[in-house]
């Protein structure tokens, strides 16, 4: 029953749910961001992208608030958005990080 209602959604709380609508299908995709955020940290913080990082943390900001105003709430997306601005949030923060260091580093170059 629960299968069936998975693949067949009746209600529109069970829309979210279901492979056959864009509620599934659009956040399941944008975990693919997640995924890209995960492998940037291996990424020297001198190559990362401010405006990008900036970006990613922003629109996942906005849209896990949005998530959770639309009825019914949608929890995949708020998920996915949470993590997406989570990633772009850790990519700032390394590059800030790196910013600081190198000041730090020319400060006591100058000393």
């Amino acid at each position: 029953t629960r299968l069936r209602r998975f693949w067949h959604p009746t209600s529109q709380q069970d829309d979210i749910l279901s492979p056959k609508t864009v509620f599934f299908w659009a956040p399941m995709f944008k975990w693919g961001l997640v995924i890209a955020g995960l492998a940037d940290m291996t990424r020297p913080a001198d190559k990362l992208s401010t405006s990008q990082s900036a970006v990613l943390t922003a629109t996942g900001l906005i849209w896990s608030r949005y998530s959770l105003v639309i009825i019914p709430k949608n929890w995949n997306l708020f998920a996915v958005n949470f993590f997406v601005g989570g990633a772009g949030g850790s990519q700032l923060f390394r590059i800030w990080k790196y910013n600081r260091e190198q000041k730090a580093k020319e400060k006591e170059a100058q000393a």
